[in-house]
């Protein structure tokens, strides 16, 4: 998320694997609307061997799964979030929406008045 110049990445690590961040947020919205990971992955545009990997990623960082899936299509298959998942989907953008609130408390003003509105061109390099 984009709080004016400043970009707000929040990532919680389970030891030295990313177990949740905006990516992985937006799948698990995304698992939530479709019903399935192929169809939430299709719409986001990535693979599903992709989505599946981040959703195995989830499911292993945290003390319970976060997606629950059923093989096979048709009534009653697919994947969902668990009550773990809605409950860490909810917590994870209660983070985002305080970091970007703390952002514009005044904590950005003292970097923001000496950054430059754009960048100077490159300098060449003499030789």
């Amino acid at each position: 998320m984009r709080v004016g110049p400043l970009k707000i990445k929040a990532q919680l690590y389970c030891g030295d694997e990313l177990a949740m961040g905006p990516g992985k947020a937006d799948l698990l919205e995304a698992i939530a609307r479709e019903g399935s990971i192929s169809a939430a992955g299709r719409a986001m545009g990535m693979s599903y061997r992709r989505s599946w990997l981040l959703v195995d990623s989830m499911n292993r960082c945290w003390c319970e799964k976060l997606v629950e899936t059923v093989a096979g299509g048709g009534q009653g298959r697919g994947a969902s979030l668990t009550d773990l998942g809605r409950e860490v989907l909810g917590a994870y953008r209660a983070l985002e929406t305080g970091l970007a609130a703390a952002s514009q408390q005044g904590l950005l003003s003292g970097l923001e008045v000496m950054l430059r509105d754009e960048p100077l061109p490159p300098v060449r390099e003499e030789g």
